[in-house]
Order: C-alpha cells, then sequence, then structure tokens
C-alpha cells in the first residue's frame, strides 16, 4: 500500500463523520482476521491524514456481538494510524450525567462473552496492563476541546460493555449503577483494548442518548423509547463532529504517554 494511503489519525463512528472530511478515497484493506466492517474512508482534517471506518458496516447491518474488532484495529494499523478516537452512543447509569451529555471515559468494565478479543493466542504470552486502558494525553485534549465549546462534558468514568444486541434489565442496570459507573455501551470492548495491544493510542468521547433501564423510577426520569433515543443522538450528532474536528489537530504531536511502548515487558520469554 503506497505512502498516499497513509493516515495518522483514526475513528471509529457512524456516517455522519463523512461530511467533514475532504478529499475523500474509499479503500479496501486486507487483514490476518478476515474484512474490516467497511472499506476504510481515508480523507483530510486541515493537513491531518484521517482514516474512517464505521464498526457496523455503512449500512448500519452489523450487531455489535458481530463486529470484526481485530480486522479493524489492524486495518488502522496497516494504514499508519498511530491514534485513534471511538466516540460511540451510551445511555447514563447515573442522574447526574443526562442525555446530551458527552463522557471521556478513562475506564471500562468488561461483560461481554463471545468476542475474538487479543493478537496473542500463542506461543508466546504475552499480559498487557491495562489499568489504564485509555490515552490520558488524547483525553486531556479532547476534554480541552471540548470546555472550549461549552459542551457538558464529562472527564472521566467509566464505562460497563454489555454483550448485546439486547438492552440489559434493570437488575443488571441498577447493578451496574450501584457500583458508581457512569455509562453503558456494547462496542468500546475489545476495541479499546486492542488498540492497546497495537500499541496505538485510543480514547473515548460517549454520546449520551437516554438514561438506562435502572434509572427509569429515579425522580423525574422517564422511560426511554428508541424514538428519543434517535432524536438524542441526531440532536448532537453535530456537537460531536465538531468536537472532533477540534480536537484532532490537538493530538499531533509526540506521544508522550504509555500507549507507545504498552508492549514492553508485556511477553513471557
Amino acid at each position: 500500500m503506497g505512502s498516499e494511503k497513509n493516515a495518522q489519525v483514526g475513528v471509529f463512528g457512524g456516517s455522519g463523520f463523512y461530511s467533514f472530511v475532504e478529499h475523500r478515497e474509499k479503500v479496501q484493506v486486507k487483514t490476518p482476521y478476515g474484512d474490516p466492517s467497511d472499506k476504510v474512508t481515508l480523507g483530510d482534517v486541515g493537513d491531518i491524514k484521517v482514516a474512517f471506518i464505521p464498526r457496523h458496516g455503512a449500512d448500519h447491518n452489523i450487531p455489535p456481538h458481530k463486529i470484526n474488532f481485530r480486522a479493524n484495529l489492524w486495518a488502522m494499523k496497516e494504514l499508519g494510524v498511530t491514534q485513534i478516537f471511538g466516540p460511540c452512543a451510551a445511555g447514563s447509569l447515573q442522574p447526574h450525567v443526562k442525555p446530551g451529555d458527552f463522557v471521556i471515559c478513562d475506564q471500562f468494565v468488561d461483560r461481554t462473552k463471545s468476542r475474538k478479543d487479543t493478537y496473542y493466542d500463542g506461543p508466546k504470552t504475552t499480559h498487557i496492563s491495562t489499568a489504564e486502558p485509555y490515552c490520558p494525553r488524547m483525553a486531556e485534549k479532547i476534554y480541552k476541546a471540548a470546555d472550549g465549546m461549552g459542551l457538558s462534558c464529562h472527564q472521566g468514568g467509566t464505562v460497563v460493555v454489555i454483550e448485546g444486541p439486547r438492552f440489559s434489565t434493570k437488575a443488571e442496570s441498577r447493578w451496574f449503577s450501584n457500583q458508581g459507573w457512569e455509562v453503558v455501551n456494547m462496542t468500546q470492548y475489545p476495541e479499546a483494548y486492542l488498540a492497546r495491544e497495537l500499541e496505538i493510542c485510543y480514547a473515548n468521547i460517549s454520546l449520551i442518548t437516554d438514561y438506562d433501564a435502572g434509572l427509569e423510577e429515579a425522580p423525574g426520569i422517564k422511560p426511554v423509547t428508541t424514538e428519543e433515543i434517535i432524536k438524542m443522538f441526531s440532536q448532537n450528532m453535530e456537537k460531536l463532529r465538531e468536537l472532533l474536528f477540534k480536537s484532532i489537530p490537538l493530538i499531533i504531536e509526540e506521544r508522550k504517554c504509555p500507549c507507545p511502548s504498552a508492549l514492553a515487558d508485556a511477553v513471557i520469554n
């Protein structure tokens, strides 16, 4: 793949991102793990080369538990990406985290059960630290951009990643809430962790679309409908796009963070 195909920054997410990338082209990237969710859209944000993959496919036909996360991350690596933004829709687990808010998560709790979640199946045993699973440098820059935009944005938070495609029961949701965790989502794992295995910086931006099932009986909180979720996401998509495009130029600097050396001392010989 020629140098003209190279990208510096990657973005996973929905099709709303397309309209802001200049000089677009689509490329098919083959990986040892099968095909990515779709062709990769390459384009420019100013002078920065950006690669974009819709997690669920361009037609949103891949459910969360069927996404080929390993292929998606490998394709980004093949294109030269060293930093990835992982925006996603999420439900709130806490009353103070309101629909329309943004949360820049710094921790995840994995509740998935059937996903291919590592590149290291042997013969060498590899244990990578995920004590701090998200890139702190990227998170700081994103929060700075969000604050400058006047967004209601929470710096730090834990995302509980459920298997899907079903949503949580009220009992599960209350359990998550009682642990003090902030948001729930279906795609952050193993996406964020696989980036760490490839020594790629990764940052999450959770756009809150609704209150999760366990909060529906809290004072002033009504049961959510699919129509309301779609409406909330649509209303805030423009803000998310603007946040991405303000954040991308801020992260093009020396990667003074733990991510580029994640594999150091991780292999047991």
